[in-house]
């Protein structure tokens, strides 16, 4: 009984309150996200990388973004990526708890965009939790289910980024960091949200 009611009097940090007062009105800022992970498990498993574009008024704003590195050293040699890598990247660097205070301060009341974005949110709400915080509390928007709802595919299916970039004629790029799909996710968003007609 104790336990529980320590549990629900937790006194959470500072960024979260700031975080949950931006909620009285609906946003018109949608935050297209991209994570990498060290796996699925949201209680083994840990966040990587955190890459998010914002996009308003059907345009995306380059200068309006947020990368980072987590700093999960013990999970480096499982994941092939070497100090070097991380030394030598120009990406923001941040512990897990720094990183996901400047994601949220950075996220605010946006809507979240993603591909198979209840991944990237599990696993963000998991890390969030660590740190005695509650769940997001944004709208999520995911470009499998838009497209989907677009060719009213009832089918139970999910497609991978790379076969709606095809059908979508979207450019392939080389690589496969968090950033290009970022970008990738943010050309389709803006496809399927004509399409749909939605504002």
């Amino acid at each position: 009984m104790l336990d529980w009611l320590k549990h629900i009097n937790k006194e959470h940090p500072e960024f979260w309150k700031e975080y949950l007062t931006k909620f009285s009105k609906k946003s018109k800022r949608y935050v297209i996200l991209s994570t990498k992970a060290t796996g699925d498990s949201l209680e083994k498993d840990v966040i990587t990388f955190i890459s998010a574009f914002a996009v308003e008024n059907d345009t995306i704003m380059i200068k309006d973004s947020f990368e980072t590195i987590l700093l999960q050293y013990r999970f480096l040699h499982d994941n092939h990526l070497s100090n070097e890598y991380i030394i030598e990247s120009r990406l923001m660097k941040l512990s897990e708890p720094e990183a996901l205070k400047s994601f949220i301060e950075y996220l605010g009341n946006g809507i979240i965009v993603g591909h198979q974005i209840e991944k990237d949110v599990a696993m963000i709400n998991a890390t969030l939790e660590r740190m005695d915080c509650g769940k997001l509390r944004n709208e999520a928007l995911d470009i499998d289910i838009m497209h989907r709802k677009l060719h009213e595919i009832t089918e139970d299916r999910e497609f991978s980024l790379d076969e709606l970039s095809d059908f979508y004629k979207i450019q392939k790029t080389e690589g496969d960091s968090a950033t290009e799909e970022a970008y990738k996710i943010a050309l389709l968003f803006l496809k399927l949200k004509h399409k749909l007609g939605l504002k």
